[in-house]
């Protein structure tokens, strides 16, 4: 057998035995990437809603513990009643339960939108009053880092803290981000729905905005129900 004939089987055969390492290893860690991506996404749900602070170093086992005591997810229709798993249908919305011993002190809305290089994902936490934002936590983006990028920082997210999507007519307005800082850039009456923008990520600014104000509106029926204090969310 020739110098050459050795050298590719020698090749192929490591080829072989590397894809099938590589096969193995991403077969045997699966589960534990699944597990991750889930105590994640946990983890921004409790941060929307204050249980947890998002500087804090818990262990995937204490996220899961806090998650399963404080938060029930739930589907809703197109009026905001719950929706069953044997009734729910596509055009139904999924939706995120804060409570304690019972009583709902916030719900949870999935942001997923466009921003402006990619999608933003994140959530939104509203108070039980239905017109407060109680948190707002960004997990995933393609935004560009020291400036759309900003979107994932403390400072920029704890600005929706307090903040209102209605007006002071109690009228859905959503909630936005200004172009600038909200004190000098938006009337006084209009501040409550604002939050500074970035210095150099406008565009990411208008997006987020955007894309807050669709989502909000899909949710507006349970936002009214809340504001209602309709018995239709109560455990």
């Amino acid at each position: 057998m020739s110098n050459a004939a050795r050298t590719f089987i020698f090749a192929g055969l490591l080829c072989l035995v590397c894809s099938l390492l590589l096969t193995a290893a991403a077969t045997g860690l699966k589960s534990f990437q699944e597990r991750n991506v889930e105590v994640d996404r946990q983890k921004n749900i409790l941060r929307a809603v204050g249980a947890v602070d998002p500087e804090s170093r818990a262990t995937p086992e204490e996220i899961e513990s806090i998650y399963e005591k404080k938060i029930r997810r739930i589907w809703v229709d197109s009026a905001g009643r719950i929706v069953s798993e044997a009734e729910r249908s596509k055009s139904d919305l999924p939706l995120y339960v804060y409570q304690e011993a019972d009583r709902i002190l916030a719900y949870v809305v999935p942001i997923n939108t466009r921003g402006l290089w990619g999608p933003i994902h994140g959530y939104l936490a509203i108070e039980d009053d239905g017109s407060t934002i109680r948190g707002f936590a960004v997990y995933q983006h393609q935004e560009t880092p020291g400036l759309g990028g900003e979107i994932e920082k403390r400072w920029f997210q704890e600005n929706f803290k307090g903040k209102k999507i209605v007006n002071q007519n109690g009228k859905f307005v959503s909630v936005a981000v200004a172009k600038g800082e909200v004190k000098e850039v938006v009337p006084p009456e209009k501040r409550r729905n604002y939050v500074d923008g970035i210095s150099g990520a406008t565009m990411t600014g208008k997006f987020l905005s955007e894309g807050l104000a669709d989502i909000l509106a899909e949710y507006e029926p349970v936002s009214v129900c809340f504001r209602k204090n309709s018995p239709e969310l109560t455990p």
